[in-house]
């Protein structure tokens, strides 16, 4: 990975906190206040880096804080505080080239495909929680399948809602979001609604991913 410094966007209430990297939708982490986010969001550079490189991009790598670059920092909302980067953002609003929406487009696929290389790996039973709680493999996945169908929707299309037994309803589900995703874009609400290209993007990207990390995390015994 290459030196670079990473524009971020920060998301914040006074008991929850999302940072992400601006032009890497996915790489995106929560904690408790923004210095915490940003300290999992350095944390999983390594991670990401393979979702990069899935997409034939290599990702710059940030080694502190110095090098995270605050270019947007919005109040958060109760969505926020139960667990989602809800809020669309001036930077989600920038229009979007074709050259742009297509190397989106690819993270966003290599996201899946990360998802899918770690349900593959995974147990079916996966560690519980510290709580004792958790969803095991299949209804984690389940839950992304059936979150995916929500998101297609959100962004004007009617496609078939996949399942983990279900699998080609799943991928052309994917198909039609890419295809949505590798098109230019002023940076208006797509179908008239409320998300953007960019957040559809960040937001579809991050979700996928943070299930495949929470996977891995949890079928390891030590973490």
């Amino acid at each position: 990975m290459q030196r670079d410094r990473i524009e971020i966007g920060e998301e914040t209430t006074a008991r929850k906190a999302f940072v992400w990297a601006v032009d890497w939708p996915g790489w995106c982490r929560g904690g408790k206040d923004a210095t915490l986010a940003r300290e999992a969001l350095l944390a999983h550079a390594e991670c990401y880096s393979v979702v990069a490189m899935i997409a034939g991009l290599v990702l710059p790598a940030p080694s502190d804080n110095a090098d995270l670059d605050v270019v947007e920092s919005v109040p958060g909302d109760a969505s926020t505080e139960f667990g989602v980067p809800h809020a669309i953002t001036a930077m989600d609003r920038r229009p979007t080239t074709l050259s742009e929406a297509e190397r989106l487009a690819s993270l966003v696929e290599a996201t899946w495909t990360v998802l899918d290389r770690m349900t593959a790996a995974a147990p079916p039973e996966l560690r519980k929680g510290p709580r004792g709680g958790g969803r095991d493999r299949d209804k984690m996945l389940g839950h992304v399948i059936e979150s995916d169908h929500a998101y297609a929707c959100e962004i004007g299309l009617s496609v078939e809602a996949g399942s983990v037994s279900d699998r080609a309803a799943v991928e052309a589900a994917r198909g039609a979001v890419l295809e949505i995703l590798r098109q230019p874009s002023d940076g208006s609400p797509l179908a008239d609604r409320t998300w953007t290209l960019r957040y559809a993007a960040r937001r579809i990207a991050w979700h996928a991913l943070d299930h495949a990390w929470e996977m891995e995390d949890r079928t390891q015994p030590n973490r």
